[in-house]
Protein backbone atom coordinates (compact mmCIF):
# COMPACT_ATOMS: atom_id res chain seq x y z
CA UNK A 1 0.00 0.00 0.00
CA UNK A 2 1.65 3.45 -1.16
CA UNK A 3 1.83 5.55 2.15
CA UNK A 4 2.96 8.65 3.26
CA UNK A 5 6.41 9.21 2.14
CA UNK A 6 5.18 7.84 -1.78
CA UNK A 7 1.94 9.77 -1.75
CA UNK A 8 4.04 12.94 -0.89
CA UNK A 9 6.24 11.67 -3.81
CA UNK A 10 3.58 11.71 -6.65
CA UNK A 11 1.69 14.67 -4.67
CA UNK A 12 5.25 16.27 -6.09
CA UNK A 13 5.26 15.06 -9.26
CA UNK A 14 1.87 15.47 -9.94
CA UNK A 15 3.01 18.89 -8.85
CA UNK A 16 5.38 19.25 -11.38
CA UNK A 17 3.47 17.94 -14.28
CA UNK A 18 -0.72 18.66 -13.72
CA UNK A 19 -0.62 22.40 -12.03
CA UNK A 20 -1.24 24.86 -14.71
CA UNK A 21 -2.65 21.92 -17.18
CA UNK A 22 -6.28 21.88 -18.27
CA UNK A 23 -8.59 18.68 -17.63
CA UNK A 24 -10.14 17.23 -20.91
CA UNK A 25 -11.95 14.40 -19.97
CA UNK A 26 -12.20 11.80 -16.38
CA UNK A 27 -13.27 8.80 -17.65
CA UNK A 28 -13.89 5.69 -15.11
CA UNK A 29 -13.50 2.54 -16.42
CA UNK A 30 -13.92 0.38 -12.95
CA UNK A 31 -17.21 0.43 -11.96
CA UNK A 32 -16.23 0.58 -8.58
CA UNK A 33 -13.89 3.56 -8.34
CA UNK A 34 -15.71 6.46 -8.66
CA UNK A 35 -17.56 7.01 -5.08
CA UNK A 36 -19.44 10.32 -5.52
CA UNK A 37 -21.99 11.90 -8.36
CA UNK A 38 -22.72 15.31 -7.52
CA UNK A 39 -21.06 16.89 -8.83
CA UNK A 40 -20.38 15.09 -11.90
CA UNK A 41 -17.19 14.14 -13.70
CA UNK A 42 -18.03 16.35 -16.71
CA UNK A 43 -18.11 19.28 -14.44
CA UNK A 44 -14.03 19.47 -13.96
CA UNK A 45 -13.61 19.19 -18.03
CA UNK A 46 -12.01 22.38 -18.58
CA UNK A 47 -11.24 23.40 -15.40
CA UNK A 48 -7.70 24.26 -14.75
CA UNK A 49 -5.43 22.37 -12.42
CA UNK A 50 -4.28 25.06 -9.38
CA UNK A 51 -2.22 22.66 -6.67
CA UNK A 52 -2.16 19.23 -5.70
CA UNK A 53 -2.10 18.54 -1.94
CA UNK A 54 -2.04 15.37 0.54
CA UNK A 55 -4.17 14.68 3.18
CA UNK A 56 -2.39 11.32 4.88
CA UNK A 57 -2.53 8.72 1.85
CA UNK A 58 -5.18 10.72 -0.13
CA UNK A 59 -3.81 12.98 -3.33
CA UNK A 60 -5.83 15.69 -4.32
CA UNK A 61 -5.94 17.76 -7.27
CA UNK A 62 -7.44 21.11 -7.20
CA UNK A 63 -8.53 22.71 -10.03
CA UNK A 64 -10.83 25.57 -10.52
CA UNK A 65 -13.99 26.42 -10.12
CA UNK A 66 -13.89 25.21 -6.38
CA UNK A 67 -13.70 21.27 -7.39
CA UNK A 68 -11.55 18.66 -6.07
CA UNK A 69 -10.26 15.36 -7.47
CA UNK A 70 -9.73 13.66 -3.98
CA UNK A 71 -7.81 9.68 -4.47
CA UNK A 72 -7.12 7.22 -2.42
CA UNK A 73 -4.85 4.43 -3.76
CA UNK A 74 -6.24 1.90 -1.38
CA UNK A 75 -3.50 -1.27 -0.91
CA UNK A 76 -2.69 -1.89 -4.55
CA UNK A 77 -3.56 1.25 -6.08
CA UNK A 78 -1.22 3.25 -8.46
CA UNK A 79 -0.74 6.27 -10.97
CA UNK A 80 0.79 5.52 -13.77
CA UNK A 81 1.81 8.90 -15.68
CA UNK A 82 1.63 8.95 -19.52
CA UNK A 83 3.43 11.49 -21.95
CA UNK A 84 0.60 10.79 -24.26
CA UNK A 85 -2.22 8.77 -23.64
CA UNK A 86 -3.49 6.08 -26.21
CA UNK A 87 -6.20 7.33 -28.35
CA UNK A 88 -9.61 6.39 -28.30
CA UNK A 89 -12.14 5.95 -24.76
CA UNK A 90 -11.17 2.85 -22.73
CA UNK A 91 -13.49 0.25 -22.43
CA UNK A 92 -14.06 -1.65 -18.83
CA UNK A 93 -12.47 -4.98 -18.77
CA UNK A 94 -10.75 -7.64 -16.53
CA UNK A 95 -7.39 -5.22 -17.05
CA UNK A 96 -5.92 -3.13 -14.19
CA UNK A 97 -6.79 0.15 -15.38
CA UNK A 98 -9.49 1.77 -13.07
CA UNK A 99 -9.97 5.60 -13.78
CA UNK A 100 -8.10 8.04 -16.93
CA UNK A 101 -7.52 11.88 -16.39
CA UNK A 102 -6.85 13.00 -19.65
CA UNK A 103 -5.21 16.82 -19.96
CA UNK A 104 -6.33 19.01 -23.40
CA UNK A 105 -2.48 18.44 -23.95
CA UNK A 106 -3.01 14.59 -24.74
CA UNK A 107 -0.85 13.70 -21.69
CA UNK A 108 -2.48 12.53 -18.52
CA UNK A 109 -2.68 9.42 -15.96
CA UNK A 110 -4.15 6.27 -15.73
CA UNK A 111 -5.49 4.91 -12.08
CA UNK A 112 -4.11 1.03 -11.77
CA UNK A 113 -5.27 -1.00 -9.28
CA UNK A 114 -4.12 -4.60 -9.28
CA UNK A 115 -5.78 -8.05 -8.01
CA UNK A 116 -9.28 -8.54 -7.48
CA UNK A 117 -10.06 -7.09 -4.32
CA UNK A 118 -10.97 -3.49 -5.56
CA UNK A 119 -10.72 -0.89 -2.78
CA UNK A 120 -8.98 2.29 -4.82
CA UNK A 121 -11.31 5.00 -4.42
CA UNK A 122 -11.57 8.66 -6.73
CA UNK A 123 -14.30 11.60 -5.13
CA UNK A 124 -15.15 14.66 -6.95
CA UNK A 125 -15.91 17.00 -4.22
CA UNK A 126 -16.51 20.81 -3.15
CA UNK A 127 -14.25 20.30 -0.25
CA UNK A 128 -11.92 17.61 0.43
CA UNK A 129 -13.63 17.25 4.02
CA UNK A 130 -16.46 15.63 1.89
CA UNK A 131 -14.77 12.81 1.47
CA UNK A 132 -15.29 10.95 4.92
CA UNK A 133 -11.73 9.29 5.14
CA UNK A 134 -10.47 13.23 5.20
CA UNK A 135 -12.36 14.31 7.09
CA UNK A 136 -11.66 11.62 10.07
CA UNK A 137 -7.83 12.13 9.88
CA UNK A 138 -5.65 12.48 12.19
CA UNK A 139 -2.72 15.34 12.59
CA UNK A 140 0.29 15.00 9.71
CA UNK A 141 3.47 13.09 11.56
CA UNK A 142 5.70 15.38 9.55
CA UNK A 143 3.26 19.05 10.03
CA UNK A 144 5.75 21.55 11.28
CA UNK A 145 3.16 21.93 14.29
CA UNK A 146 3.26 18.36 15.18
CA UNK A 147 5.84 18.50 18.06
CA UNK A 148 6.58 15.89 20.50
CA UNK A 149 4.51 16.85 23.08
CA UNK A 150 1.73 16.83 20.29
CA UNK A 151 2.34 13.36 19.88
CA UNK A 152 2.43 12.46 23.50
CA UNK A 153 -0.97 13.80 24.19
CA UNK A 154 -2.61 12.04 21.29
CA UNK A 155 -0.95 8.66 22.53
CA UNK A 156 -1.71 9.78 26.38
CA UNK A 157 -5.81 8.62 25.74
CA UNK A 158 -4.45 5.45 24.12
CA UNK A 159 -4.77 1.81 25.81
CA UNK A 160 -3.71 -0.46 22.81
CA UNK A 161 -0.54 -2.20 20.91
CA UNK A 162 1.75 0.87 19.63
CA UNK A 163 1.58 -1.12 16.22
CA UNK A 164 -2.12 -0.39 16.03
CA UNK A 165 -1.87 3.19 17.40
CA UNK A 166 0.66 4.40 14.38
CA UNK A 167 -1.62 2.69 12.10
CA UNK A 168 -5.09 4.25 12.78
CA UNK A 169 -5.83 6.82 10.21
CA UNK A 170 -7.69 9.33 12.56
CA UNK A 171 -4.70 9.04 15.31
CA UNK A 172 -2.31 9.73 13.08
CA UNK A 173 -2.41 10.33 9.22
CA UNK A 174 -0.06 8.53 6.67
CA UNK A 175 1.51 5.49 8.06
CA UNK A 176 0.49 2.28 7.01
CA UNK A 177 1.45 -1.46 7.65
CA UNK A 178 4.97 -0.98 6.07
CA UNK A 179 6.24 2.34 8.11
CA UNK A 180 4.93 1.32 11.04
CA UNK A 181 7.49 -1.52 11.14
CA UNK A 182 10.34 0.54 9.99
CA UNK A 183 9.21 3.00 12.76
CA UNK A 184 9.06 0.69 15.38
CA UNK A 185 12.28 -1.03 14.46
CA UNK A 186 14.47 2.43 14.43
CA UNK A 187 12.67 3.07 18.05
CA UNK A 188 13.85 -0.42 19.30
CA UNK A 189 10.57 -0.87 20.60
CA UNK A 190 8.13 -4.10 20.27
CA UNK A 191 4.95 -3.45 18.43
CA UNK A 192 2.68 -5.14 20.86
CA UNK A 193 4.10 -2.97 23.51
CA UNK A 194 0.82 -0.80 24.83
CA UNK A 195 1.14 2.91 24.45
CA UNK A 196 -0.08 3.27 28.62
CA UNK A 197 2.97 1.79 29.17
CA UNK A 198 5.38 4.48 27.19
CA UNK A 199 7.75 6.26 29.49
CA UNK A 200 8.61 9.84 28.29
CA UNK A 201 11.91 8.76 27.09
CA UNK A 202 10.24 6.39 24.65
CA UNK A 203 7.51 8.13 23.69
CA UNK A 204 10.31 10.76 22.96
CA UNK A 205 12.66 8.14 20.69
CA UNK A 206 9.14 6.67 19.23
CA UNK A 207 8.23 10.27 17.93
CA UNK A 208 11.99 10.87 16.54
CA UNK A 209 11.88 7.72 15.13
CA UNK A 210 8.58 8.16 12.89
CA UNK A 211 10.01 11.60 11.86
CA UNK A 212 13.07 10.60 10.99
CA UNK A 213 11.78 7.08 9.59
CA UNK A 214 8.87 9.27 7.06
CA UNK A 215 11.25 12.19 6.25
CA UNK A 216 14.56 9.64 5.39
CA UNK A 217 11.60 8.16 3.18
CA UNK A 218 10.28 11.09 1.16
CA UNK A 219 13.94 12.45 1.05
CA UNK A 220 14.55 8.87 -1.35
CA UNK A 221 11.90 8.96 -3.04
CA UNK A 222 11.94 12.90 -3.88
CA UNK A 223 12.62 13.66 -7.44
CA UNK A 224 11.90 10.03 -8.63
CA UNK A 225 8.99 9.50 -11.62
CA UNK A 226 6.19 8.15 -10.26
CA UNK A 227 7.33 4.21 -11.87
CA UNK A 228 10.21 4.31 -9.77
CA UNK A 229 8.31 4.83 -6.36
CA UNK A 230 7.43 1.36 -5.63
CA UNK A 231 11.17 -0.13 -6.20
CA UNK A 232 12.26 2.33 -4.05
CA UNK A 233 10.00 1.71 -1.10
CA UNK A 234 11.06 -1.63 -1.25
CA UNK A 235 14.98 -1.44 -1.40
CA UNK A 236 14.83 1.31 1.73
CA UNK A 237 12.93 -1.04 3.59
CA UNK A 238 15.29 -2.22 6.41
CA UNK A 239 12.78 -4.92 7.77
CA UNK A 240 9.30 -4.59 6.69
CA UNK A 241 9.31 -7.46 3.98
CA UNK A 242 12.00 -9.31 4.87
CA UNK A 243 11.21 -12.01 6.71
CA UNK A 244 14.43 -14.52 7.44
CA UNK A 245 17.15 -11.97 6.05
CA UNK A 246 19.52 -10.49 9.02
CA UNK A 247 18.75 -7.11 10.61
CA UNK A 248 20.99 -4.89 8.98
CA UNK A 249 21.86 -3.28 12.90
CA UNK A 250 22.33 -6.28 14.69
CA UNK A 251 21.85 -9.33 12.33
CA UNK A 252 19.47 -11.61 14.44
CA UNK A 253 17.45 -12.67 11.68
CA UNK A 254 13.79 -10.36 11.07
CA UNK A 255 10.42 -12.68 11.88
CA UNK A 256 7.03 -12.37 10.94
CA UNK A 257 3.64 -12.61 12.53
CA UNK A 258 1.23 -12.92 10.31
CA UNK A 259 -2.37 -12.00 10.65
CA UNK A 260 -5.53 -12.71 8.47
CA UNK A 261 -4.54 -10.01 5.97
CA UNK A 262 -1.23 -8.71 6.77
CA UNK A 263 1.45 -9.08 8.42
CA UNK A 264 4.11 -7.83 11.04
CA UNK A 265 7.77 -7.77 10.46
CA UNK A 266 10.50 -6.93 13.91
CA UNK A 267 13.97 -7.69 14.86
CA UNK A 268 13.74 -10.19 18.03
CA UNK A 269 17.22 -8.61 19.33
CA UNK A 270 16.47 -4.72 18.68
CA UNK A 271 12.76 -5.15 19.42
CA UNK A 272 11.75 -7.69 22.09
CA UNK A 273 14.54 -8.47 24.08
CA UNK A 274 15.36 -11.87 22.24
CA UNK A 275 11.75 -12.91 22.55
CA UNK A 276 10.07 -13.95 19.19
CA UNK A 277 6.57 -12.90 19.32
CA UNK A 278 4.09 -15.57 20.15
CA UNK A 279 1.57 -16.94 17.82
CA UNK A 280 -0.98 -14.45 16.47
CA UNK A 281 -3.87 -15.50 18.49
CA UNK A 282 -2.10 -16.56 21.33
CA UNK A 283 0.58 -13.60 21.98
CA UNK A 284 0.75 -11.87 24.99
CA UNK A 285 2.16 -8.29 25.39
CA UNK A 286 5.94 -8.12 25.47
CA UNK A 287 7.40 -5.08 27.15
Amino acid sequence: MPELPEVEALREFLDDHLVGKEIAKVLPVAISVLKTHDPPLAAVEGAEVTAVQRHGKFLDVTTTGGLYLVVHLARAGWLQWRDVLPSGVPRPGKGPLALRTALTGGDGFDLTEAGTTKRLAVHLVRDPADVPGVARLGPDPLADGFVRDAFAALLSGERRQIKGALRDQGLIAGIGNAYSDEILHAARMSPYKLTSKLSGDETTALYEAMRTTLRDAVERSRGLAAGRLKAEKKSGLRVHGRAGEPCPVCGDTIRDVSFHDSSLQYCPTCQTGGKPLADRRMSRLLK
